[in-house]
């Protein structure tokens, strides 16, 4: 049994970084400052990127950025700091929020 919940994770793991490749939870410094995601909502649609991460951080003041690809297991704390953008299958941005 515990196999397979081992190996069911490993899968589960793999599958999120195939999905957004290179992109996870980065925090560029700490700013103090909170999360504006309405700021970001104009990127909506784009494909994920380095760039349009960066523009988010920018946009929305946020401190952390974390990426959510589609089906990923992500934790429930909120920051009031950390701006989530969601994404599709294709790697489109979805969903853009604070917390």
């Amino acid at each position: 049994m515990k196999a397979l919940v081992g190996l069911a994770m490993l899968a589960t793991s793999a599958c999120a970084s195939s999905v957004a490749e290179g992109h996870k939870e980065t925090a560029p410094g700490g700013n103090g400052r909170k999360c504006h995601a309405q700021e970001a909502q104009p990127l909506l649609g784009r494909d994920a990127s380095t760039a349009l991460g960066a523009e988010a951080m920018r946009l929305s003041q946020a401190e952390r950025l974390r990426w959510i690809p589609e089906g990923a297991a992500v934790t429930m704390d909120y920051r009031e700091t950390r701006l989530n953008i969601q994404l599709d299958r294709q790697n489109k941005v979805v969903k853009i929020y604070c917390g």
